[in-house]
Formats: structure tokens, sequence, C-alpha cells
């Protein structure tokens, strides 16, 4: 078997056997398959494609390229999310505290962002002390303790995904159903839960801009978790406007923390509540309309926040900053970019209102770039809402008021002002699961 066959055949069209698909990924990860090579198989696939098949094998090569926790000797159903990424994105600080409380493990390994869009660990790690570098015991004990750990991924898991994935995101093939699917799946099924849910981000701020993609990658993704024996679902949610009003991360934890308390903003409650709702009927306990009740519920009466706050004290965070959001640390300056004339938001481009707050410094450029957690954007106006000129459209916060034109100057960029009203269109267009696609956007 030579690569430089398979790397033409799938040029050409072909469909490739299992054993070639493990004899690339294999390949790779030993050194034994140059960069050059690879990065020639990776745009074959981004033009031709691959079928459920060749997808599966590739994802299931790509999870057993190294660790695959285990987490039997955690007792109890296990549910995990994973967002494909996204602006103002704080769902995980929110659900998996609801689904804890409500007696369901949450056992989660979870990504830094990059861009435009943030990741959970950044947002967690802007709590004083707070360690997403747990070792495996100490991760199923505080999960055992609390019924929720978040850290980062730890140990040799997936590896052959991190070396793909830095070939595709400087060769222009990240952007590929495949390829997708197979990077999110391969992590999900190695880390061990026995249930996933998937929140596939569409819009503007999303890697997909069509439902209709988005349905056939959640589609995609959903049969590779139910063929790796995890009953898997996934929503698809509107990324054409930031999610909540804070963007950043302390900002974005503060925000968080408000919605457990029952006075979060409606867009992002109504997102979480349905987010954990699908979790928990992943784990049996009952329908979506009595999974919604029950999230309500442990936000009612404070559990939902007290599992939030366990987790932060057993991984070393000063759960202070979560009991009275006022304690965390806050940015120097602030910046209120204004309206520039009369109207009605019609648009907002949510990858650039993420890029306007990371260049406040609450994003990075490359994985190595520190970041400013107190860092950020506050939207006050959102799609649908009518403004006045000099009207404060959002609040940037930063520890050098130099960042603040150039951060401004991007954030107008991403508004559109028209004449006429536009509605904010549905925040769930679509729900797929074993059973097929239920759309709510027709």
């Amino acid at each position: 078997m030579r690569m430089y066959d398979l790397i033409m055949k799938k040029r050409d069209g072909g469909v490739l056997s299992d054993a070639e698909i493990r004899y690339i990924v294999d390949g790779f990860v030993r050194g034994d398959v140059p960069d050059y090579q690879m990065s020639a198989f990776l745009m074959a696939v981004f033009y031709k494609g691959m079928n459920d098949e060749e997808i599966l094998s590739l994802t299931t090569a790509m999870a057993e390229s190294g660790d695959m926790v285990d987490l039997s000797p955690i007792e109890g159903v296990k549910v995990d999310k994973h967002s494909t990424g996204g602006v103002g994105d704080k769902t995980t600080l929110i659900v998996a505290p609801i689904v804890a409380a409500n007696g369901v493990k949450v056992a989660k390994m979870s990504g830094r962002g990059l861009g435009h869009t943030g990741g959970t660990v950044d947002k967690l790690e802007s709590i004083p002390g707070y360690r997403t570098d747990l070792n495996e015991q100490e991760f199923f004990d505080v999960v055992r303790k609390t019924g929720i750990s978040v850290i980062g991924q730890s140990g040799n898991l997936t590896p052959a995904d991190k070396k793909m994935y830095a070939l595709r995101d400087v060769t222009a093939t990240v952007d590929s159903i495949p390829l997708i699917a197979s990077s999110i799946m391969s992590k999900k099924i190695a880390a061990g839960s026995d249930c996933i849910l998937l929140d596939v981000k569409v819009g503007s701020g999303a890697f997909m801009k069509k439902t209709d993609d988005a349905i056939r990658l959640a589609e995609v993704m959903v049969s590779l978790g139910e063929n790796a024996g995890r009953r898997t679902r996934a929503m698809i949610t509107d990324m054409d406007t930031p999610l909540g009003n804070a963007i950043g991360n302390s900002l974005e934890v503060i925000e968080a923390v408000n919605t457990l308390k029952g006075r979060g903003p409606e867009d992002l409650t109504h997102e979480c509540i349905g987010l954990a709702a699908n979790m928990m009927v992943l784990a049996g306990l009952g329908d979506e309309a009595h999974c919604e009740e029950l999230a309500r519920k442990v936000i009612d009466d404070g559990s939902a926040l007290k599992r939030l706050i366990a987790m932060v004290k057993a991984q070393g965070g000063d759960s202070s900053v979560i009991e009275d959001t006022d304690n965390f640390t806050k940015a120097k300056y602030t910046y209120d970019v204004t309206s520039p004339k009369d109207g009605y938001i019609t648009a907002m481009d949510a990858a650039g209102c993420g890029i306007a707050s990371a260049m406040l410094g609450a994003g990075r450029e490359t994985l190595e770039s520190e970041i400013d957690y107190a860092a950020g954007v506050i939207l006050k106006k959102k799609t649908g809402d009518q403004v006045k000129t000099g009207d404060v459209l959002a609040t940037l916060y930063a520890d050098d008021e130099k960042l603040f034109e150039g951060a401004a100057a991007r954030y107008l960029e991403a508004m559109t002002i028209g004449d006429q009203k536009k509605e904010r269109g549905p925040l769930v267009y679509a729900l797929v699961s074993e059973e097929g696609v239920k759309r709510f956007d027709d």
C-alpha cells in the first residue's frame, strides 16, 4: 500500500476501504506519511468528499489513534455536549450545571477559543485559581463529588485530529463536512460519555452558513455517534446574532451566573433550556416537555447555580466570584459604540462582533496568544431593535484605551442599520436525531 496511490484514488473520486483509511491515519500519526502528502489527501477529500462508510472509518481511526477515556468507574449515565463554535456561546457554563442538578453526570473536555470564536476553557480560567488541567483521577473525583467537571483536553486524546486540524487550518480545508464531522466526533467518542448532544451553529458567526448544510453535518455526526454506541442528538441553532449580550471571558461567566439565577437574556435562557432538556432526554429522564420543566425547576430553586459553585471549588477556583460576580477583576477602561444614524438593526455579522472582542484582548490570534480575561463587549442593541443617532450599541472593555478605536470601527462594520424593522429569525432551526430531522423554520 502506498500513500501516493491512495491520494490518487481519492483525487479521482474513488472510495477508500477501512484498511486504506487506517493506513493513512496511523501512518500520519507515526510520521511515516509526510505533511505534504497528508495535505494533498485532505484537499482531495475536500473536493471529492467521502461516503458514510468512509467517514465512519476515518472517525474511528482518529478516535483510536490515542487514548480512549473509560468513564465506567463513574456511576450513572454520563452525557456530553459539543458546540461547533460561536460568539457569546457560554452555554456549557449554564447547561452542564442544570443537567448535573438533575442527577445526570457531565464529564466534559472543552477547548480554547481561536479567532472570532470563544472557548469554554478560557472562560473558566477567568475564574481565579480554576484548574482545567486535572489528571484522570482528579477529573473522576470531581464528577463523583459534584456531578460535573469541565476540563481542557488532556493526555494523548486523538493525536490524529490535532495533527490533521493543524494542516487543515493552513491549507483551506477546514470547511468540509467529512473532515469537520470526523474531527468533532473522534474527540467526542474518545472522551467516553454515554450520550452526546451536538449544538451545530449556523449563520454569519459559524462554519455553516446555510441551514441545509448544518443539518447535513448534524445528520452525519448523529449517525457516527449512534454507530459508536452513543445516544446522539443535534440541535441546529442560530449564530447570525451573538448569543446573549456578553462577548468575552469573565463577562460571559458573569452572564452565565445571571442566567442560572433566572436573570439571563431571553435568547440565551431559551436556548440553554432547550439544550439542557435534550441532554436529559438522551439520559432517559423523559420527553422534551418534561425535561424542560426539570431544567426550569433547578434554575428557580438555585440548585443549578450551587452545582456550578461546587465544581469551581472542587477544581481550585475562587467561588466568591460566582457567589458575587462583582468580585471579578474589571477592565480599566470602557468605551461606548454609538449608532451613526436612526433606524433598525436589520443584521449583525456575529463573526465581526467576535473579532472586535478579540481585538480588545478577549481572544487570541494564535494558540500562544495571551488573553485579557476582563476584556470584551456588552451588547446593548441587537437585531430587530430600533436605534437613534447616538444610542449606545455596545460597550467595549479593555485595559488599553488605544485598542478602542480599531475595535469600535470593526464592531460598527458588523452592524447593518436600515429603515425597516426586521425580526430576528428562530433560535433553533432543527432537531436531528436517530428518528430523523424535525425542522422549526418552515
